[in-house]
């Protein structure tokens, strides 16, 4: 058996050994792309063992997540800190291998996969990523950005359709930089593709703007060797490589069937396949030491690559310090310095919609955040998202000219407003792809309701903890005649439910200035802004509390007049005008109500007891008024308090005449508050 053979045996061996140790697992991909997987890492990729995190290394994607136990192996014979007991404690409470690769968990995962897709799209991001800083940090004579992005995607990824829209931003762009591997063994897990999945990939991919190329068979380490160099010395488009797999290869009752993609083999045929291969029979988790031996040699040979490196790196910081401490902002995830100083203070006179007030405060940002890089799915001058004046990140190859809808400031990689185009579910993934990469903060922007193209994006966001910032206008039936397919009732709910996440909907320009600030040193998790299409209020600060209490959550707008409230009046967005305005009402019939605006429930819920006490003490009835839909509201009312909200779907109206038909009115919020006290 050659060393060669002999690795690719092992790969094999340790995957069929974890899945059938826990009794759980899919061993047929592990089985079948271990020959792809093996010429990659150890003729190709660029990586440290010893430094996971090391900036320019390559970066690899399993997108097929369910083949976890290839990339454990992996990562424990290439010499990451991943022990053997840990593949042996696979999918077990507690350990580092879990059922799908989870980042933050395992050293050398780069990225949470699972939902088929989505590892893909997370690529094409970093893909961004790279082009965006080698454009904008690489100098002549000082090159510290150069490195690839693989991903090994299934026939299940191809499927999906995040990777077709993926892959079609991924074309326009003529990411060069972009390597996928495609393990094309025509079996998923409930049957033959030929069942659903009859199509062309390979033509598809070139009509996306790819280059394609197809290794037949996928035990030939040379022809996947040499599919690989052509991927990597074509430079201006992204690369497929078709290799032809056989799924659960070396199991003699069950390669190349379903029965070989979910299930552990079975003790006799996990034996029987050991005999197969030249393996021992008796052998379980073992590693030839010539296998061992050969690839522990990528701890010297990613030693000696970051070394390399970080002597470019020295020269480099030497010669360009401004471009330096940039650099060490973005990779460090600090902010600058002043980074905030240019935000600003609004007035009464600066009534308008709160995603204008959020667009003033981003471009007022952008200029001192050099991280900050983002856009929208072809809603710039819906979403008030554009960067102005700084670049288009677009394929300098495609057109010099100027392009109707470019925001202007340059075309090429260095631009930081990115074009997602009607893509929101790439959009999700890429930004969450540029976020994993490091170096750089992105942000997304879309209408709220077109959350539902992209909630896998957002959870898994939540899921890693990245920080990216998500941008949400048209937040409500105040969007008004675009109807109920454009007015989101349930998803401030939906986002309110995902852990780890920040859901801030400002009621002014004032708060949407501060959930700016909350947002961008948010750096544990990602950040929803939740904007308004229509005009609201500027709420004079010399008359009601400052805005800085939305980092609270939750705070007193306006204490009652004259002692302690009979009512709490709790408003969001922009429904705070309503119980600004009801409260003037219950003061005409004696009643006093303080007043209270709430953006953001999980802020308020981190704060101690005593001060959300002070701000909702138990005994005082509530009212709650929010354009959404009431679930969960009872957890701040209470049993006995009310909640004006919308458990329905809306209309097609002038937002006027839908906000007096549902109830979202002044006089009502009143009538509601009146009934509680009776």
């Amino acid at each position: 058996m050659s060393l060669d053979q002999l690795c690719i045996n092992t790969i094999r061996m340790l995957s069929i050994d974890g899945v059938q140790k826990a009794n759980s697992g899919h061993p047929g991909l592990p089985m079948g792309a271990a020959p792809m997987a093996y010429t990659l890492w150890q003729r190709h990729l660029k990586h440290n063992p010893r430094d996971p995190k090391w900036p320019d290394r390559d970066r690899f994607v399993l997108s097929g997540g369910h083949g976890s136990m290839l990339i454990y192996s992996l990562l424990h014979l290439t010499g990451y800190d991943l022990p053997m007991s840990e593949l042996m404690n696979f999918r077990q409470w507690g350990s580092k291998t879990a059922g799908h690769p989870e980042y933050h968990l395992t050293p050398g995962v780069e990225v949470t996969t699972g939902p088929l897709g989505q590892g893909f799209a997370h690529a094409v991001g970093m893909a961004m990523a790279e082009a965006h800083l080698a454009a904008r940090y690489n100098r002549p004579g000082h090159e510290i950005v150069n490195h690839h992005t693989y991903v090994l995607a299934s026939d299940g990824d191809m499927m999906e359709g995040v990777c077709c829209e993926a892959a079609s931003l991924a074309g326009h762009l003529g990411l060069g930089k972009l390597i996928c591997l495609y393990d094309s063994n025509d079996i998923s897990l409930a049957g033959a593709t030929s069942l659903c999945f009859t199509e062309d990939v390979g033509k598809r991919f070139e009509a996306y703007g790819w280059q394609t190329l197809t290794v037949a068979d996928g035990n030939d380490v040379e022809a996947i060797d040499a599919a690989i160099r052509e991927a990597k010395a074509e430079t201006a488009k992204p690369t497929l490589i078709i290799v032809k797999t056989v799924i659960g290869y070396g199991s003699p009752k069950k390669a190349g069937s379903m029965e070989a993609h979910g299930n552990p083999l079975g003790k006799e045929e996990v034996v029987a396949t050991r005999r197969n291969l030249g393996w021992p029979e008796e052998k379980e988790f073992w590693i030839p030491d010539e296998a061992l031996t050969a690839f522990r040699r990528a701890i010297d040979r990613g030693a000696e690559a970051q070394a390399a490196w970080q002597r470019r790196l020295d020269a480099w910081a030497q010669a360009y310090p401004d471009l330096a401490a940039e650099w060490k902002h973005g990779f460090s995830g600090t902010l600058p310095e002043g980074w905030d100083r240019d935000i600003p203070t609004f007035g009464p006179q600066d009534a308008a919609a709160t995603r204008a007030s959020a667009g003033k405060v981003l471009n007022a940002i952008a200029p001192n955040y050099p991280a900050l890089i983002g856009g929208s799915a072809d809603l710039n001058p819906s979403t008030n998202t554009a960067l102005k004046g700084m670049g288009d990140f677009e394929n300098p190859a495609l057109t010099l000219g100027e392009v109707e809808g470019a925001v202007g400031g340059g075309w090429s990689y260095a631009g930081r407003n990115l074009h997602f185009g009607v893509r929101e579910h790439a959009m999700g993934a890429a930004a969450n792809g540029i976020a994993l990469h490091g170096g750089l903060r992105p942000y997304t922007a879309t209408f709220f309701n077109f959350l539902d193209y992209m909630k896998p994006s957002v959870r898994l966001a939540a899921l890693m903890e990245l920080p990216v910032i998500l941008v949400f206008t048209h937040d409500s039936i105040g969007l008004g005649e675009d109807g109920p397919t454009h007015q989101p009732v349930e998803q401030l709910a939906t986002l309110r439910a995902t852990p780890n996440l920040l859901t801030i909907r400002p009621a002014d320009a004032n708060e949407a200035a501060e959930a700016w600030r909350v947002a961008v040193e948010n750096l544990q998790g990602p950040t929803a802004l939740v904007l308004t299409r229509q005009k609201v209020p500027c709420y004079d600060r010399s008359v009601f509390a400052p805005a800085s209490g939305l980092r609270q959550g939750a705070y007193i707008l306006k204490e009652a007049e004259g002692g302690t409230p009979d009512v709490i009046l709790i408003g969001t967005g922009s429904e705070v005008s309503l119980v600004v305005e009801a409260e003037r009402l219950l003061a005409e019939r004696g009643v006093r109500a303080r007043l209270v605006s709430m953006p953001c429930w999980e802020l308020f819920d981190a704060q101690p007891l005593s001060y959300r006490e002070s701000v909702l003490p138990s005994g005082v009835k509530k009212v709650a008024v929010e354009a959404a839909a009431t679930l969960g509201w009872h957890k701040y009312v209470g049993s006995d308090g009310a909640v004006i909200g919308l458990d329905r779907f809306g209309a097609s109206a002038p937002a006027e005449r839908l906000y007096a038909e549902f109830g979202f009115t002044a006089q009502n919020v009143a009538e509601r508050a009146l009934a509680l006290l009776r």
